[in-house]
């Protein structure tokens, strides 16, 4: 009996320290696994940044942009069934998502107007239901500058209202003033990529910009009197000659890009990045004196390229870096009263490349 009782004892025991070692290493790997994920979606380093949340989750999904009251954001994905993107939007938590566009065509560069019950976008579906066809990466890395961009006012609910321009050629990159009054955009109307402004009904259009070379991607100051932007311009003969031809094939070549800023009007324009980097995406700090944008200025020769977040001064003084994730972070947009901050980024994917829409809370 004794001996029995002892066999059964050392038997309880075993079991359960197995049964100890299993919980106790299954823990740990949750605890690591848990803390990897911590770590992908905040590195240490990211001292502007706080809770950041990953707010969708697979497919490709950018340019996410804070509605006038901040309590929605309006952004591009491609996922589900779509095979290019539309134009979706959801609460700042991620929730609610309601796919706003026609799920016709390509769409690009939705914005917010000032009421929250419309918004702005570009779309090819006027030029036929199915996606346009994306660039040959033979000639490296591309973006397509699809003529048949338009741009289009809608509710939210999906329905056109407006047609905003009717121009031959690229429209798109089409933004709000925070005063609610002019939207900037870019067109090849003229010939060349150019930045444009016009009021909210599509009339009193200005062209902004006349340089040969591109310029694009523009936003408004927070008192929309000044506005930063993208722009590559070409300098030596073969430069401009490659540069014209990309662009009569309806191409850009995105590898050397400064960021610029103007007033609203168009006067007054200066360099604030000068290095041999892709840098875009800019937005203004909501005091009006800094822009935060993405750029591959820590190594330009990385393949896939590694974008970051750097803020700046107005005048180009006082770079740092906000972001220091080994995969893209871009498209950055502050919530007007400060307190928050949305990007894309590849960080957390599933599958490689994966893009998605991440929101944190700003310290100072």
């Amino acid at each position: 009996m004794t001996h029995f009782c002892s066999r059964f004892k050392f038997s309880w025991n075993l079991g359960f320290i197995w049964a100890f070692e299993f919980v106790f290493w299954n823990f740990i790997l949750v605890s690591v696994t848990f803390t990897q994920t911590i770590d992908l979606l905040h590195l240490p380093e990211e001292k502007h940044l706080k809770n950041i949340r990953q707010l969708t989750f697979g497919g490709q999904n950018a340019e996410a942009y804070f509605s006038f009251d901040n309590q929605k954001l309006i952004f591009q994905s491609e996922r589900d069934t779509f095979k290019c993107d539309q134009i979706f939007s959801m609460n700042i938590d991620g929730t609610n998502v309601k796919l706003f566009s026609t799920g016709q065509g390509k769409t690009t560069c939705s914005y917010f107007l000032p009421d929250g019950a419309h918004f702005i976008y570009a779309s090819t579906h006027l030029a036929g239901d199915t996606c346009p066809p994306t660039p040959d990466r033979k000639k490296g890395y591309v973006w397509p500058i699809y003529s048949s961009f338009d741009i289009f006012v809608a509710d939210t609910n999906g329905a056109i209202v407006k047609q905003l321009t009717d121009t031959p050629g690229y429209d798109a990159e089409a933004v709000v003033s925070p005063k609610g009054d002019r939207i900037a955009f870019t067109s090849t109307r003229n010939g060349d990529l150019d930045i444009y402004s016009m009021d909210l009904d599509g009339t009193e259009v200005r062209q902004l910009t006349h340089e040969p070379g591109y310029d694009g991607g523009p936003f408004f100051s927070p008192d929309g009197k000044k506005i930063v932007y993208r722009a590559y311009y070409p300098k030596t003969e073969k430069e401009i000659a490659d540069y014209k031809k990309l662009l009569a094939e309806e191409k850009i070549r995105p590898m050397s890009l400064q960021i610029w800023m103007m007033d609203a009007d168009g006067s007054n324009k200066h360099q604030v990045t000068n290095n041999q980097a892709a840098n875009f995406g800019p937005f203004f700090h909501p005091d009006g004196k800094r822009i935060i944008f993405s750029s591959n200025m820590a190594d330009t020769s990385s393949r896939p390229m590694n974008f970051d977040l750097y803020l700046i001064n107005i005048d180009g003084t006082g770079l740092e870096q906000i972001t220091h994730s080994p995969v893209f972070d871009g498209f950055p947009m502050f919530s007007s009263d400060g307190k928050k901050l949305v990007f894309a980024s590849n960080r957390n994917a599933k599958v490689q490349g994966e893009t998605n829409i991440f929101i944190a809370d700003w310290v100072p």
